[in-house]
């Protein structure tokens, strides 16, 4: 549920990428969900204040050709990014505001992502243990991110393993 503040301006950011038009037909002719997902989409958990919103459409290379509008209203289009299959968009330059991950319908991608957030949604302790993770790293590794994602990893991969026992 998006209530307050936060919900007005996920659905704000929802309807722009939603909108978007390059002459040709809308990007909502191809777009099926929109997710809230990330640490900010995981009450109580520590977070750094960037949304992130999951995207499924039905087909990702039509979500090639908006690249100019979303740089329009503010996105830099960064490709795969390091995850086949998915196109991803940033807004705020280095002072990064929201991500917007893009799965084609069926990418495997879509289940792990939301089975990760919901498992952290059910199980407090264990967004608790991630989020203190996350917290740690950040503070060891302020200045490279790379080592902060490594430092992650095996906790990720823990929890998503949890998750997809939880979700049978």
């Amino acid at each position: 549920m998006l209530d307050g503040a936060k919900g007005r301006f996920l659905r704000t950011e929802c309807f722009r990428f939603l909108s978007l038009d390059e002459g040709q037909e809308p990007i909502a002719c191809v777009n099926l969900e929109v997710h809230h997902i990330g640490s900010t989409a995981v009450s109580g958990l520590s977070a750094k204040p960037v949304i992130d919103l999951l995207l499924v459409v039905q087909s990702i290379s039509r979500v090639d050709q908006v690249n100019e509008a979303m740089r329009d209203i503010g996105y830099e289009a960064k490709g795969e990014n390091g995850i086949k299959g998915r196109r991803f968009f940033q807004k705020g330059g280095n002072a990064r505001s929201h991500h917007v991950h893009v799965f084609e319908e069926g990418s495997p991608a879509i289940t792990r992502h939301l089975l990760f957030r919901d498992f952290l949604r059910a199980y407090p302790t264990r967004a608790k243990e991630y989020g203190e993770l996350k917290t740690r790293l950040a503070v060891q590794y302020p200045f490279d991110i790379y080592k902060y994602i490594e430092g992650k990893s095996e906790l990720i991969q823990q929890i998503e393993s949890d998750a997809a026992h939880w979700s049978r």
